[in-house]
């Protein structure tokens, strides 16, 4: 198991970037995490709605080069019209299978679909040189181990060095190699303040992402404690009763 595969259990709405439009703030922090600077040249894989996040790397960080790449036809248009009378900045439409990865020292991506990952690992290793990064938000790509961690911002650099087990890398991300209820929804929380999730449904998220994170840890053999603890059963109680959400299939006995 690869914590990859540990989050991509994980409800795609709350951890793809794909479905997500972040504000410009985050994509500051991210980049700040980054190390992001003049000499560096930054992809993005996957911007969909977040165009904003190339103008700021470019105008804010200095970047000498912005490529930001995506398969779908409707986000790339409309980024190239936006981003027309900005040198510096490319739009590209290809998939994973097709990039040439050999001049970029800055990959960000966020998605979870672990074939497109492993797709994108392969080529990682092949044509991207040493000292180039990879940035993404909740678990590195398969058992790669992090260079640095801000959670949920994870940074690998090259040559790559990588896990025996998911407790190890476990253990590199979140300082410990079990996750008990306690840090599952300090991790939730941590997501939650990143990201600026809005307050209205900031409780909400907490809850049901915390619960998963923990039941995943459950199902895996990564959980700290022997037994189901009383606030999973109540918080997968308040779930099924308030919010029609029943976790409880989730768990393996």
């Amino acid at each position: 198991m690869k914590i990859d595969e540990f989050i991509s259990h994980l409800p795609s709405e709350v951890i793809s970037g794909y479905d997500i439009t972040l504000a410009n703030n985050v994509y500051r922090d991210l980049f700040t995490f980054s190390k992001l600077s003049p000499d560096d040249v930054f992809y993005y894989i996957g911007f969909r709605n977040n165009i904003n996040s190339l103008k700021i790397a470019k105008e804010e960080f200095g970047v000498k080069k912005v490529i930001g790449i995506d398969e779908n036809e409707k986000y790339v248009t409309n980024a190239k019209y936006q981003m027309k009378n900005i040198n510096g900045i490319e739009i590209i439409k290809k998939t994973v299978e097709d990039l040439d990865l050999s001049e970029v020292s800055i990959l960000f991506f966020w998605f979870n679909d672990l074939m497109l990952i492993d797709k994108l690992k392969q080529k990682i290793e092949k044509e991207m040189k040493i000292g180039s990064r990879i940035v993404t938000v909740l678990s590195p790509p398969g058992l790669m181990l992090p260079s640095q961690v801000d959670f949920p911002f994870i940074m690998c650099k090259k040559p790559f060095l990588y896990a025996s087990e998911l407790k190890q890398q476990i253990k590199s991300i979140y300082g410990n190699t079990c996750i008990d209820f306690t840090a599952s929804w300090i991790l939730s929380e941590k997501y939650i303040k990143k990201l600026e999730t809005p307050t209205r449904y900031a409780r909400f998220i907490n809850i049901l992402l915390s619960m998963i994170i923990w039941i995943n840890s459950w199902n895996d053999g990564v959980a700290c404690e022997k037994e189901i603890p009383p606030p999973v059963e109540s918080y997968i109680g308040i779930l099924r009763t308030f919010f029609n959400i029943d976790l409880t299939e989730m768990i393996k006995k």
